[in-house]
């Protein structure tokens, strides 16, 4: 996934990391690679998911791939929540893969309803 416009993902206060349908990472943006500097950060690129999860993970992660079917949820770490928002991503109308976009939310974030 050598494409240029992906240095956009770069510029994002969100952690973004791509992997094929084979679990390989195959794109891991800046802040992604900071987030995971302990686990090798970028150099996780061409790594598979697969030695850096727990099998439950996995399990999701292929459930994402046959379900076609975002995974979205919040979590808290070390005193700050995140969203987390994991789906399925295409090339050429085939599923190819998973992306991750990891952002951190505000504890008191608004939620607004709107018609």
């Amino acid at each position: 996934m050598d494409n240029p416009n992906m240095d956009l993902l770069d510029q994002i206060d969100a952690a973004v990391t791509v992997c094929d349908k084979n679990l390989v990472i195959i794109y891991i943006n800046d802040k992604a690679a900071a987030t995971f500097a302990d686990e090798g950060g970028a150099s996780l690129k061409g790594k598979n998911l697969a030695a850096c999860h727990k099998s439950t993970s996995i399990k999701k992660i292929h459930q994402i791939l046959e379900s076609q079917k975002p995974n979205v949820y919040t979590i808290e770490k070390n005193g700050l929540r995140k969203m987390i928002w994991q789906a399925p991503w295409r090339q050429d109308g085939e599923v190819a893969g998973i992306i991750e976009i990891s952002m951190a939310i505000p504890a008191d974030m608004p939620h607004h309803v709107r018609s």
